[in-house]
């Protein structure tokens, strides 16, 4: 994915570009105070506790990204007026226009992370019932840029969000014809080997290249299946999405829907 940035929490003029557009415009101030925080600078305090994982009431001042409760207010707002699913569809637009997405097969898997408070979409550990926590999942292409991404319990079986996931991606734009959201085939592991789902995708004109439970390993599906590991360990190269920290489940959605946005956009910059 190229060079780490020094300091990746600040935001280019190319990524302000695109999000500038999209962000819902400030209502007029009906008391007088402090002049408004510039969105930029917000969304900067926003990726610095993205990338740090650091509690939002300790966000260091002399950064000049404004206090921590006026970032998370931002962020919130911003995810309820759909900022980052209009930017993900932005940016799939530009990959494909660039020929740059590979609809031939998706990839899709989860990862188990652990919620230091019980919540929406929270659910006992597999490994431990007494603690909570919550699944990231993840369906790139066959190159793992992230198609869509969502958030559950983490008690809940990986093949129940199979067809919610692939009912996300969004539709892709950019080349001649109707714009495109479904694959050619998909690749799971084992977790998703259920005949009931495969006769659903067939249905759907979409191949099951599923693992099966039973058979012994070595089917050299992780050829193929990696990408969306490594997708899923760029997501937890976030800090703040290693640990659900946040109790509400819409804040938490906020920033794994950012970090999807981001990870795409390093794509565009690397392929486009």
């Amino acid at each position: 994915m190229g060079k780490r940035q020094s300091r990746p929490w600040i935001v280019s003029d190319e990524l302000w570009a695109l999000v500038e557009p999209l962000l819902p415009k400030p209502g007029p101030k009906l008391v007088k105070g402090r002049p408004r925080l510039p969105d930029r600078q917000a969304l900067c305090g926003v990726l610095f506790v993205l990338h740090t994982g650091i509690q939002w009431e300790y966000l260091p001042q002399e950064l000049g990204f404004g206090s921590g409760m006026t970032c998370w207010r931002r962020l919130a707002a911003w995810n309820a007026a759909g900022v980052w699913g209009q930017l993900h569809v932005l940016l799939l637009k530009k990959l494909r226009s660039a020929k740059k997405l590979d609809w031939s097969r998706v990839v899709i898997d989860s990862s188990h992370v652990r919620a230091a408070r019980k919540g929406p979409k929270s659910g006992p550990s597999p490994v431990d019932r007494a603690r909570p926590g919550s699944k990231h999942h993840v369906v790139t292409d066959a190159r793992g840029i992230p198609l869509a991404v969502s958030l559950t319990g983490g008690n809940r079986n990986d093949v129940t969000q199979l067809l919610t996931l692939l009912d996300k991606i969004p539709p892709a734009a950019g080349v001649v014809g109707r714009p495109r959201r479904r694959p050619d085939s998909l690749f799971a592991d084992r977790g998703y080997d259920h005949d009931k789902y495969r006769r659903l995708l067939w249905q759907r004109g979409i191949r099951p290249v599923i693992a099966r439970r039973g058979e012994p390993h070595g089917s050299g599906l992780g050829v193929f299946r990696y990408v969306v590991e490594r997708t899923i360990a760029w997501l937890h190269g976030f800090r703040r999405l290693r640990i659900r920290w946040e109790r509400r489940d819409d804040i938490h959605e906020a920033f794994l829907g950012l970090a999807t946005c981001l990870i795409t956009y390093r794509h565009v910059q690397r392929l486009c």
